[in-house]
């Protein structure tokens, strides 16, 4: 976890911060896994609920559950799913903030037709694994990487700069989890969404890249956060790159601000 200055935004705002790599991303990549890939979301239930578990039991509190691109999409998912079954975990989460989560495919519109999806769906139940056929652009990662452009260093083995392969498999369990979202979810809590107000398609690294989501289209984002299914606030973010707390300074600490915002008034909701 390479985000160091937003745990300690949270620290300083007295939160104890907790940093969790799904299975088969980041930190918990195993010899011989295929990283990322699953066919079903939901199987990231599992840790999830045993995360969810172990920090209220740690931290003696609620938990603000908080998430990042694909992350915001598996986590409304996952929390939809738990309210569904009436789950008494729920109970434990107080909110959910995501950042630039991923709603919809970007691109053209035909990449999300019914054809293209059932093309999808029949490719990814019969060669899972097989790599979607794509050209791997880095601009995001360049904008970001210390050793390019940006002012993080990571692991490019967990993170690398166009990011893993994609196969149909994990496009098709993405795809479904789409599908879920578009119909309509309830998270049980309060929401906020934190995005660029601009998107870019760049196949190379330029000064565009620094102040747009270069990564996912921000007006699908838009389009479907009223899907969430209980009170969600929508903030777009002037200059924001993808991740908007990997933004360049000024920007991050608008979004901070707007973060202290919604706190305040989550705290408030609370205790109404």
């Amino acid at each position: 976890f390479f985000q160091r200055h937003l745990a300690e935004h949270f620290a300083d705002l007295g939160y104890a911060f907790y940093a969790i790599d799904l299975r088969k991303c980041g930190r918990s990549i195993r010899p011989g896994q295929t990283p990322h890939y699953t066919t079903d979301l939901a199987r990231y239930d599992l840790e999830l609920g045993l995360a969810l578990d172990k920090v209220a039991a740690d931290a003696g509190g609620s938990v603000l559950a908080m998430a990042h691109s694909t992350g915001g999409l598996v986590v409304p998912l996952w929390l939809d799913r738990m309210n569904r079954r009436r789950d008494p975990s729920l109970a434990k989460v107080t909110g959910l903030v995501l950042n630039s989560p991923w709603f919809d495919l970007q691109g053209h519109a035909m990449l999300r037709n019914v054809a293209v999806s059932g093309v999808i769906g029949a490719v990814g139940r019969l060669r899972g694994h097989s790599v979607v056929p794509s050209a791997a652009i880095d601009t995001y990662g360049a904008s970001i990487h210390a050793g390019r452009s940006g002012e993080w260093d990571y692991d490019l083995d967990w993170k690398p700069l166009a990011g893993f392969p994609v196969r149909f498999g994990w496009l098709h369990a993405i795809r479904a989890g789409h599908r879920r979202l578009h119909r309509g979810l309830d998270v049980g809590v309060p929401a906020m969404i934190l995005r660029s107000k601009l998107s870019v398609r760049a196949k190379r690294y330029g000064p565009e890249v620094d102040v747009a989501d270069a990564v996912l289209d921000v007006r699908q984002i838009q389009r479907w956060a009223g899907c969430l299914g209980q009170r969600t606030t929508i903030v777009p973010i002037p200059d924001a790159r993808h991740d908007v707390f990997l933004s360049t300074e000024p920007v991050r600490t608008h979004a901070f601000a707007e973060l202290a915002t919604w706190l305040d008034w989550l705290r408030d909701h609370a205790r109404s």
